[in-house]
């Protein structure tokens, strides 16, 4: 497993570029060429498009990712999910996430309902980009985002469930903070009383990250859920989330 972009093999990193594969570790992912990518993978754009793209090669990837889906919304319109959202990159499938993002004539409902695909995509980068892309429309409407996604906390699969809370974590990682979810994080019981006690490891975590960023500004909020779980629901998987939740106030004691 590479652990820096330069142990990359050359004929990975081809393979990366073009498209043909999808990358099996952060490290990959931060490794791929956008411009190249968008040159091999999607021919029928246009040279100012990848040149843009190549202008914008130092910025972060979340930036670049964002850039990526503004051009390609620009270039496919709505047709835009249908060219890239089954594409073998996974990268690729990423910036369709944004092109849902950047799209300005959705409302929330819809967008969620657009996004929800590549929520549950099989691939951890795609899952990721999927509430990144997201995240800000859903901010500014929180709590009908909050109403919307409450079903998704029962949905059969895992990676849905996870998103309900991921996509709304008040700090997050890579991304804005939700400022009204810091200072008052009951708002969204409604998706996290659904799975205090979820037996899928990747749901448990990130309901633990959820309440470790609310214990930064509420701790007081977080100790009293916490307990209240532990004490409604005292198998494995709620005792595994009250741990995460709790480990950010345990080493200020």
């Amino acid at each position: 497993m590479s652990q820096r972009i330069s142990d990359i093999p050359a004929d990975r990193l081809d393979a990366l570029n073009s498209g043909t594969v999808e990358a099996t570790t952060l490290t990959e992912c931060l490794a791929v060429d956008f411009a190249a990518l968008m040159s091999q993978a999607l021919p029928d754009l246009g040279e100012t498009t990848v040149t843009t793209m190549r202008a914008a090669a130092s910025e972060g990837i979340s930036r670049r990712m964002a850039l990526a889906g503004r051009m390609l919304h620009e270039a496919y319109g709505s047709d835009a999910e249908r060219v890239l959202g089954t594409h073998p990159s996974d990268t690729v499938r990423g910036w369709a996430c944004f092109t849902i993002g950047a799209d300005t004539r959705l409302d929330l409902p819809a967008r969620l309902d657009l996004i929800r695909p590549f929520a549950d995509d099989s691939h951890f980068g795609v899952r990721e980009w999927s509430w990144m892309a997201v995240r800000p429309h859903l901010a500014a409407e929180i709590e009908t985002a909050i109403a919307l996604l409450e079903p998704w906390t029962a949905a059969p699969s895992e990676r849905i469930r996870r998103f309900a809370s991921e996509a709304t974590r008040p700090r997050g990682v890579w991304c804005a903070h939700i400022e009204i979810l810091k200072h008052s994080p009951e708002i969204a019981l409604p998706l996290l009383e659904p799975l205090k006690a979820d037996p899928a490891a990747y749901v448990q975590d990130s309901i633990g990250n959820w309440l470790n960023d609310a214990s930064k500004t509420r701790a007081d909020w977080v100790q009293e859920i916490t307990a209240r779980w532990a004490a409604e629901s005292t198998g494995p998987a709620t005792a595994r989330i009250c741990k995460r939740a709790l480990r950010s106030l345990g080493k200020l004691k």
